[in-house]
Parts: structure tokens; sequence; C-alpha cells
């Protein structure tokens, strides 16, 4: 569709209320006006227009309410009111092409190499589990696959009010939980006090803290949030990350590490794994199989699904998952980078796609435990490590072509992605890499290996089996430091072992993926407050400046002052190397054609699988 500009004179209508949003969004996506201009529009409407007809409320027709910006903070503190669910699904159907379902039922199987950690959505702390608790569970409001903003999802719509701190979240009438039991502001507070508790396993504790001054149940489908002063990404780091729970199921339980135990999380006791999304839990066998079911009842009937049954199968060698993707025995699989050209080939009913994410690779380091791990304390050691390490060669050869060096930390899709703006660029040096180990007093020994005050510099890196790029990536690491005097001593586990040991700090190196959000926001991982288990701060690192400039990030509600500051955030990171940045990397899967309506892309992976549908098993 060829991008277009908004018509002056339907902007004009909009500004001034002679048209409401939801009129406006319905004309300008029958203009051909793609969903990215229909939302710049609307974020850009003067803080003062209101709609020309704003009586609906959740007392009224759920879901018939008008909205304005989806999810963007507006720079003056004017009150305003958020895209609907309605308008953002209209939005969906203008941005993708939908098939009409030609058959329903059938399943849909996933491939992975590495098992889910849990079935709770407050305790997740990796993607593959998100994969399910994202379609079992609701949050009140969720990222875009348009574009990453935020937009509604178990709330109909918010307002922000005058004093810019206030969100006012109104839920849906018709939500219900799986057992049949009403969705109600209850059971979001209880979620929020679940999240912020004293002794909570959720890794979100920390961002969710920073932000959020208080919360309560207006009634019983509306919910307000005070925020600690106007923010910009206040949404994005409260309400956004925080999956909503039954309070029903999940009251009689502590606070504390029983949770993660707990058969709910588990998915031992399949009556507690209770959401209420399109999907319902049916079994778990930990290590081999997760499958969810179609929920017949969904409260939003656009998102029913048409298929009967989702089934994450884990496959931990990563060969045998792509051969079974390859044969036709799973549907969908990550394609490792080297084998994009051959598993296309191999299949004429297989789709290979790939496309730039907010991911990227790096390895993390305990920088404040010198007795377990002495040898990353020091600034100028972690920089030699980068230097020593040719990651240009690293991203043509492993990744084939399918990722980038990393020059600082905002990966291709954040809005403060600038790599022109870095003030160092490690590029591929061992010469300075051994000046600087030189200078820090680590010396090689007889055997090549440098050595400082009787200690050797040896130490284990975790990574997690089954990840078909780090069979080249880790010896290729471990030859780099090598070749200037370190060693590395590589020990391949199950990603839910490996998560465990860094989130207890049981480790000295670990290699890791992580992905983040569009806005920049990179403080969870290095913000000082952001240790685990409040954040994923798994290497100890901590700076003032930083957090410093932290804080005044969230505050800057200016956009462009705001990116200023989060690059030079990413300049403060990237000079102490808290973690070694590998690549930026690109999403690579394999979809059999048998599979419609299935559209991952960088901003959200299952987003989709409510509209999906199979072609029946011939």
């Amino acid at each position: 569709m060829t991008e277009q500009r908004p018509d002056r004179e339907l902007i004009a209508a909009l500004w001034s209320a002679r048209i409401d949003r939801r009129t406006f969004v319905a004309r300008a996506s029958a203009a051909g006006l793609s969903a990215a201009a229909v939302m710049a529009a609307l974020r850009a409407m003067p803080a003062g227009a209101q709609d020309a007809t704003p009586g609906a409320t959740p007392a009224g027709t759920p879901g018939a309410t008008p909205g304005a910006t989806p999810g963007a903070s507006p720079i003056a503190m004017e009150p305003f009111t958020s895209i609907t669910r309605d308008e953002h699904l209209a939005l969906l159907r203008s941005t993708f092409t939908f098939e009409e379902p030609a058959s329903p039922g059938g399943q849909i199987i996933l491939g992975l190499t590495s098992d889910i950690s849990t079935l709770n959505p407050i305790l997740g702390t990796d993607v593959y589990s998100a994969y399910i608790t994202g379609m079992v569970f609701n949050q009140l409001a969720v990222a875009s696959p348009i574009d990453g903003n935020i937009v509604p999802d178990l709330a109909d719509y918010w307002e922000r009010a005058a004093d810019g701190i206030t969100y006012t979240f109104y839920l849906n009438r018709n939500a219900t939980w799986h057992d049949g039991v009403p969705v109600t502001a209850a059971d979001v507070v209880f979620s929020f006090d679940a999240t912020l508790a004293e002794g909570s396993l959720s890794p979100r504790r920390s961002s969710v803290a920073l932000v959020l001054e208080s919360y309560q149940a207006i009634d019983d489908y509306t919910v307000q949030f005070v925020s600690k002063g106007p923010i910009s990404i206040f949404i994005e780091k409260s309400v956004a990350l925080v999956g909503i729970v039954p309070k029903h199921i999940w009251e009689g339980l502590p606070f504390d590490e029983s949770w993660g135990t707990d058969g709910g999380a588990t998915g031992a006791d399949p009556a507690r794994v209770i959401g209420s999304g399109p999907f319902m839990f049916t079994e778990r066998e930990a290590g081999s199989y997760v499958t969810i079911s179609r929920n017949p009842n969904y409260w939003v009937p656009e998102l029913v699904p048409t298929i009967d049954s989702f089934t994450i199968q884990v496959t931990p060698e990563a060969s045998a998952n792509i051969q079974a993707l390859t044969t036709g025995q799973i549907d969908i699989a990550e394609v490792p980078f080297g084998q994009a050209d051959t598993v296309a080939a191999a299949n004429p009913q297989l789709v290979v796609a790939a496309y730039p994410t907010t991911n990227f690779n790096y390895y993390t380091c305990l920088l404040d435990d010198t007795e377990r791990s002495p040898f990353f304390t020091e600034i100028p050691v972690r920089q030699a490590m980068m230097w020593a390490l040719d990651r240009d060669l690293i991203a043509e050869s492993v990744y084939q072509g399918y990722a980038t060096r990393a020059d600082g930390t905002q990966p291709e899709l954040s809005i403060a992605y600038a790599p022109d703006r870095i003030e160092t660029i490690y590029l591929y040096n061992p010469e300075m890499a051994n000046q600087l180990l030189d200078g820090a007093g680590w010396v090689r020994g007889e055997d090549g290996i440098r050595a400082k005050d009787g200690v050797r510099f040896s130490f284990e890196c975790l990574f997690s089996q089954g990840y078909a790029a780090y069979e080249q990536q880790i010896p290729a690491m471990q030859q780099y430091w090598a070749d200037v005097g370190i060693e590395m001593n590589p020990v391949a586990i199950p990603f839910p072992t490996l998560l465990e040991r860094v989130l207890s700090g049981d480790m000295q190196m670990t290699v890791l993926g992580f992905s983040w959000d569009v806005n920049g926001d990179q403080g969870d991982m290095f913000r000082s407050t952001a240790i685990p288990n409040a954040g994923f701060n798994t290497g100890h690192y901590s700076n003032a400046r930083y957090d410093e400039l932290d804080a005044a990030q969230f505050a800057e509600l200016d956009p462009e002052a705001r990116i200023d500051i989060l690059i030079e955030q990413s300049n403060i990171v990237n000079n102490e190397q808290a973690v070694g940045i590998m690549v930026f990397d690109q999403f690579i899967n394999g979809i059999q054609t048998r599979v419609h309506n299935f559209l991952p892309n960088g901003y959200a992976f299952i987003w989709s699988l409510p509209y999906a549908w199979v072609d029946p098993v011939a």
C-alpha cells in the first residue's frame, strides 16, 4: 500500500471535533492511509480537542468509547484518552492482510530448542514463556504489532488526567476468566500487589516500583494508577509489564518463592492455570511440550481462535528441530542463521523469512564479586575483552549476514538507535586488548594464559544448549580471547537451569540473548536497583551517572531530548562495558504454507495466533 499523508480537511474535522476519532480511523483507513500514518495524526492532535460524542464510557457499551493517542505520552500536560481496543483492531485489519479461514480447527506446532520456565505471567523472564502466557492471559495494555506502541488489551481504553500523573483504566465488562468468573478491578490490584510485594519473584518489580506511586480500584471495572511525577513511558514501565492473574486462584498463596513452584506456575495443576485470554491451558510435560487450546468463549469475539490448539514442542537438538520442520512434523520454527537458504530449498512447502528486531546477543559477567569473579571488576579489562573480538566476522560467518556488529546498546528498531553517535566503536584490535591487559597487571604465564596476584585469567562461561549459533559463536569467542591470554571454559546447560543460575548469581560469565521495547529504556539491565530478582541487572552493574540519567529520561517528555539522554546512557554502558553486546540480530523463521495468517515481525512474534488457520492434514 502506498504511504499517503492524511488529508488536511480530514484532520481539521478531527481536531475541531466535527468528527470523532472512531470516524476518523474508519475514513482514513478507507482512504488508504497506513496504520502508522493514522496513529501519527492522532498523536499530533491538539491536547484540547475532544471527541464530538465523548459520552460513551464503560458504563455504556463496552468497547464503544472514543480514543485519542495510541499510548505515546504527549509533551503538554493536558488530559487525553487512548485509542480504544476496537480502533486498534480496525488498524490491524487495515495494516495486515488476513485471509478468511477456509477450514476451522486443526493444530499448529511451534518447535523450540528450549522449554518455557513458567505459566505465570508475573514470573516470566523468558520470551518462550511469554509465547504461552501472552495467549492464556491478558494485560491491561500491550505492545502493538504495528509499531510497538502501547495499546489497550484487557482495558477498553485509558485516560490521563490534567495533572499528568493520574491514569484511569476502564476494563471490558464482558471479560471473564476461563472458569467463568468475571475479571474485575480486584484482579488487577491483586496482580500489582503480587508484582510489587516484598519477596516477589517478579523480575519486573524494580521497573514498576520505579514509576508507580499508587494504584486502587475505583469500582469493579475501573482502576486508577498514579505515577511518580510526569513520566514519559509510564504505561510502558508499569501497566504494560504486568500480566493480570485471577485473585480467586492465587490469593491463598504468600508472595514468595512458593509462586514459582505452585502447580499454577509449573502446569502440574491445570485447574490453577486460569487466564482470561483467547487460549486455555491444556497440559504440559516439562522439557517436552506445552499445549493450549481454543477458548470458544473469549470475550473479544473477533479474536476467538480458529484453530483448536497450539503446541510448543521442545527438541533440545537444533538439528533435530530443523529436521522436524523440513519434514512437516512441526509447523513453525526458528531457523539457524547458517541454514536459512538450505531450509528454504529443502521443502517447497516452507516459507523462510527474516526481519529486524529489538534483539541483541551479549555476554554478561559478575562485576562485583572479587572472590568468584575477580577478572571483570576493572573497566580496562572489560574493554580489552571487547577489543579482542572480531564481531564483524562473527556477524558475517556465524550469523550469515543476518546480524550486524553492535555499536552501543540500542538495537535497530529502538527510537534511540544511533550508531553514528556512539563514542567508542570496538573494532577488532588485539593489540589494543593486549596493551590494556598488560596495563591492568594481567601478565602472560608460561602456558600463555594471563595471571594476576596468583589468579589465572580462567573462567567458566555458561550458555544455553541447543542454540545452533552458539556452536560456532562460543568457540570463536574462546579462540579470540585465548589469543590475548584469556581462558574461557564453555559450559552448555538447559536454558531453565541457565536462567536459575544467572538470576541467583551462580556464574562467572554467561552468553544470552535479550529483547528490548522500542521505547529505548534499558534501565532494567543497567540501573543499579535492577539486580535480580528486581530486574535483569545480572552482572550487578552500578554507575551513579547512569542512574541519574535514567531518572531524567523517565521525566523527559520531549521525545528528541529524551533520545539524547538515552544515547548518553548507551555511551556510558558501552564505554564501561557493563555487558559485552556482540551483535544486533535478525529473527529468521520457517513456516509451513499450510499455516495461514501467522504474521510475525520485529515487534511481536506470536500476536496473530488468534487469526491463524491451517489447511486440513491430507
